[in-house]
């Protein structure tokens, strides 16, 4: 038992690396592009969907897949970090528990 879960924290930190180096890099392209363009947005306007909608998308219109595309990865890396650091951290419990 000790060593499936052993197995699996290590398995899912591999996962997180993976996750992390993958959307680093579809984020960083997408990114790039942004930059060439100088399109400019905050945290607020990347988490809240109507504001972005409202207030950076109409000074972009050209850019609005890009916009898009970046936001929505960086929505979805986050989502999966959180998801596999919490597992992370419950089967590091759980093997605190089962100790040998």
């Amino acid at each position: 038992m000790f060593v499936l879960l052993i197995s699996i924290v290590i398995g899912l930190f591999v996962a997180m690396l993976f996750l992390n180096v993958y959307f680093r890099v579809r984020v960083l392209r997408t990114y790039r592009k942004l930059v060439e363009n100088r399109v400019e947005f905050g945290a607020a306007h990347l988490f809240n969907r109507e504001k972005m909608e409202e207030e950076i998308l109409p000074l972009y219109p050209h850019m609005r897949k890009e916009i898009e595309a970046f936001t929505s990865h960086m929505r979805y890396s986050i989502r999966m970090a959180t998801v596999l650091i919490a597992l992370i951290t419950l089967f590091g419990a759980i093997l605190m528990y089962f100790r040998e």
